[in-house]
């Protein structure tokens, strides 16, 4: 998968992603195979990230950062929403799964740089584009995933 991933990474265990990994461990380790679970949780941040889209937010719920007034006056398509105008990178999260691992993301590389924020390489006359964080999980998905983990537990 090009452009952005999403990756539970370690170093983020105060957001209770280190008690999903433990979890997850747990269940590989009585030799479940966790690959549906993986495709749940990748649905769940499907509908999760369309709801974040909708409401034009970051994962932390804050609202992304509003369109410069020069683009605003000449966007051709959906003039009122941000990171809008084909709605392909909305409609092109994906996901992919294997026997122990899930990637989230999308394969257009623009994702990272709406993302991140920064000046285009291919058009540096631009303006700079401003950090508008879109992918990840919010602390209620967090939370959600961890209780289909632990349903998933209990019925092993």
């Amino acid at each position: 998968m090009v452009g952005v991933t999403f990756s539970l990474a370690a170093e983020e265990a105060a957001n209770g992603i280190a008690t999903i990994r433990s979890q997850l461990n747990t269940l590989v380790k009585q030799g479940q195979d966790i690959q549906p679970l993986l495709q749940e949780i990748g649905e769940y941040l499907l509908l999760a990230h369309d709801e974040r889209w909708q409401k034009q937010q970051s994962p932390d719920g804050e609202p992304w950062q509003p369109l410069s007034p020069d683009y605003a006056t000449t966007k051709s398509r959906n003039p009122n929403l941000i990171l809008v105008l084909n709605r392909h990178l909305s409609r092109e999260l994906s996901y992919d799964t294997s026997q122990d691992e899930l990637q989230f993301g999308t394969n257009y590389e623009y994702g990272a740089i709406h993302h991140f924020g920064g000046t285009p390489i291919m058009r540096p006359q631009n303006a700079a584009i401003p950090a508008r964080p879109w992918l990840g999980a919010s602390e209620e998905d967090l939370q959600v995933i961890s209780e289909m983990v632990i349903a998933r537990l209990k019925s092993a």
